[in-house]
């Protein structure tokens, strides 16, 4: 089994490379390659806040840990690889579906299989 650090090892070595890059660019021509550094670093937390909510730590307790409102925690989380399966319709992972995963981790069971996307609601004009 991959660990977590393992696996966001390209990631993160993706995200040095950005910011190596940035730190070398002009004034102007940083953007880019700091944005792209970003979105790595936010993918690599979120795996990395899956990780602490699977061995033990509360959602709150994570948020603190990761300098975010704990209402942002449960969709980052759904968005992960670890419990992205776990995920309501919304996208979101609730205390249930980690208590659940951590039940299926500690049987050895594999996460289910990612659930379906559901499409947001639209405004649909009513006829007269």
């Amino acid at each position: 089994m991959t660990t977590r650090r393992q696996s966001d090892r390209p990631r993160l070595d993706a995200a040095r490379a950005a910011l190596d890059e940035a730190s070398t660019a002009e004034p102007g021509r940083a953007v880019e390659p700091l944005a792209r550094a970003r979105a790595l670093l936010d993918g690599a937390l979120d795996e990395a806040m899956a990780e602490a909510v699977l061995d033990g730590a509360s959602l709150r307790a994570v948020a603190e840990l990761a300098g975010v409102a704990p209402n942002t925690v449960p969709p980052r989380l759904g968005r992960t690889t670890i419990l992205g399966g776990y995920a309501s319709p919304q996208g979101r992972v609730t205390a249930d579906g980690v208590s659940r995963a951590r039940y299926d981790r500690e049987r050895g069971t594999p996460p289910p299989a990612d659930p379906p996307v559901v499409e947001p609601l639209r405004f649909r004009r009513r006829n007269s």
